[in-house]
């Protein structure tokens, strides 16, 4: 960050910097340490980071905390609904195209995977936004809520109204891997001897993958979705700013923008502390579904 050729100055009063004087420029640099060495300044926030303290937002004028805790509650309904379905169709999608491997199907659906995976997310945000907001006019064009409405009075119909294309764009980046993760699966399960058995004694179809299949390829699955919470954050900081979405991915941009090092500090170390929380239940919610990972482990 202070490396960057953004003034943070300018960057702090919004303006022409030439309207504010010399004696000015030096009080701000001074509140905020500004003209200090970047290890001093390193130094300072991690001794207050010690203490509690993550530092107050440049932005925002607001402790650092508080700014993290308002976004991350607008960003939650987004990202869960974003994780949930992206895990839910990529799961059911991998194994469709594991029964069907070698066939139409599966050549059709690991080709859309592939597409999807290589895709960015800004570029899929901007494409559903043209679709459904500007040319169908299905969904609103940003924001988490109608322009104008106060918070009391915008109905649950209306925040869901707004969080489709948003969450559509999130889940999107998520389908991908664990739709090819679970096709893999679902191929080294049908091969495996234990299957084999099961055909031997009648069983075939649908009551094969669901008793047979499904749970050894829902444990990779899992810790994968787990696994991708950190991908889903970063995703989310794209497709906010394509929508306008007022959560912690555009506050995270906003931050980078103007030079708010503490709030980007702590947004680094929020998500760091989620990714850390996301493999954890990953690797416990995978023991706990595939009990062979734990006598792997052993």
């Amino acid at each position: 960050m202070t490396a960057s050729p953004v003034d943070p100055i300018e960057a702090y009063v919004g303006a022409d910097t030439a309207v504010i004087s010399a004696e000015q420029r030096d009080q701000i640099a001074e509140r905020w340490g500004l003209d200090d060495p970047p290890l001093q300044r390193l130094g300072a926030w991690a001794g207050q980071v010690v203490q509690g303290d993550l530092g107050t937002s440049v932005v925002f004028g607001e402790p650092v905390v508080d700014v993290i805790a308002d976004r991350f509650v607008a960003s939650l309904a987004l990202l869960a609904l974003a994780w949930v379905f992206s895990g839910v169709l990529g799961f059911v999608m991998g194994l469709v195209a594991g029964v069907h491997h070698g066939r139409p199907l599966d050549r059709v659906l690991s080709w859309w995977a592939y597409t999807l995976a290589s895709a960015p997310t800004f570029w899929i945000g901007l494409l559903l936004l043209y679709v459904f907001a500007v040319q169908l006019q299905w969904a609103p064009v940003c924001c988490a809520a109608p322009i104008g409405s106060l918070p009391g009075e915008v109905t649950l119909l209306e925040r869901l109204h707004h969080l489709a294309l948003p969450a559509l764009t999130l889940s999107v980046i998520g389908i991908s891997p664990v739709m090819l993760h679970t096709r893999q699966s679902t191929i080294e399960v049908l091969s495996s001897d234990h299957v084999t058995f099961a055909r031997s004694q009648g069983e075939k179809g649908t009551g094969l993958v669901l008793h047979r299949v499904a749970r050894n390829a829902a444990g990779p699955a899992l810790m994968l979705q787990f696994a991708s919470i950190g991908e889903l954050i970063g995703g989310a900081v794209l497709a906010e700013q394509v929508f306008t979405y007022p959560g912690l991915g555009q506050a995270t941009t906003t931050a980078a923008l103007r030079q708010d090092v503490p709030l980007l500090m702590g947004v680094a170390l929020f998500t760091a502390l989620l990714v850390f929380l996301g493999n954890s239940l990953g690797d416990l919610t995978h023991r706990a579904v595939a009990p062979h990972a734990r006598e792997g482990v052993r």
